[in-house]
């Protein structure tokens, strides 16, 4: 049995985990919301982050009902995310190590999400489309190590919905994204726009920029929900197409979406007509575990420990560009 701690931190969600094993002992957030029009920088994020963690970390012992005595081992997201929110995070997962006398682990923020996915949805081996506000990543598993078969080559999907809620002005509470979901429910009459899928990787960029660039035109023809609804149709189109290649060359019956965009069920809706079209099976989570949070941190570092991954104290440091595919999967034999 590993009773572990996970803090996580890369960009404006702070949250605490504590997991013994596959039991969720503790699940405590909390998100840094901008004024409409504004995004989140690392300074004041960074500042956001130290203001509420202590109060956070006292919070998630009192739920998890468990002492930091009785913790095996400190996790923390070692990276990739937000430079300063990454580093206040770190600083007090390395003191808690040091005055509780325990072991830290930092962990791949990515594979956090992809573990905590197949926890919670019991898929087993499939092909993960991973999609939040810093990446956009295709990837499956092969020989200890999570492969990316196609990524972003510029913004994240969730960059890119997070850059047009701001053009419309749209409140970023709960989130700009969810935002832009309910909008696009209402949306009506569809805006045709680029579309770009360069063999398995996706370009957002150009559309963003084309939206932005011509939304007072726009606006003349379209509502807000009708460019929230095109928005939506054309880059989750996009996703699909990626993921059903990225199957096919696999032979795999499963898809699991895991990030904060995957939280939209329009994005799981067009995912599950793909999937049943080629009699697989599509795994998602709800925003409790989809959206970053720290018992996800805590669940994938204590699957590296249990399997004998160490670090040392010295090696505590962040990375913000932490590569999914630059980790060993020690815990995984098929």
């Amino acid at each position: 049995m590993v009773i572990a701690i996970g803090f996580e931190g890369s960009a404006n969600k702070l949250g605490i985990g504590i997991v013994k094993d596959e039991e969720i002992l503790a699940n405590c957030r909390r998100t840094y919301i901008t004024p409409p029009g504004e995004g989140f920088m690392p300074r004041e994020t960074a500042k956001h982050h130290s203001e509420n963690i202590h109060e956070l970390l006292q919070e998630a012992l009192d739920q998890s009902g468990i002492t930091p005595q009785e913790i095996d081992v400190v996790c923390y997201t070692k990276g990739p995310g937000m430079g300063a929110p990454l580093m206040v995070c770190a600083i007090v997962a390395r003191t808690c190590a040091k005055l509780w006398k325990k072991p830290i682990y930092g962990v791949n923020h990515c594979v956090g999400h992809i573990e905590m996915g197949r926890l919670i949805t019991k898929a087993k081996n499939p092909t993960v489309l991973y999609v939040s506000g810093g990446n956009t990543q295709i990837i499956a598993y092969s020989r200890k190590k999570y492969k990316i078969f196609g990524e972003t080559i510029d913004i994240a999907v969730g960059n890119c919905l997070d850059r047009f809620a701001r053009v419309l002005k749209l409140s970023n509470d709960p989130s700009p994204g969810y935002n832009i979901e309910q909008a696009a429910k209402k949306g009506k009459k569809y805006l045709n726009l680029p579309y770009c899928v360069k063999g398995m990787d996706v370009s957002f960029s150009g559309i963003l920029s084309y939206m932005e660039d011509k939304i007072d035109e726009l606006l003349k023809e379209y509502t807000p929900e009708d460019l929230c609804y095109s928005l939506q149709e054309t880059i989750f189109a996009m996703l699909v197409e990626i993921t059903e290649r990225a199957m096919a060359h696999c032979g795999s019956d499963e898809v699991l979406i895991v990030g904060g965009v995957g939280c939209n069920e329009r994005l799981q809706e067009m995912m599950g007509v793909m999937c049943s079209e080629r009699g697989a099976k599509i795994f998602a989570t709800d925003e409790r575990f989809c959206i970053d949070n720290g018992v996800m941190i805590a669940y994938a570092g204590a699957l590296a420990f249990k399997a004998g991954s160490r670090m040392s104290f010295e090696a505590s440091t962040i990375t913000q560009r932490y590569r999914t595919d630059d980790v060993w999967v020690t815990w995984r034999d098929d």
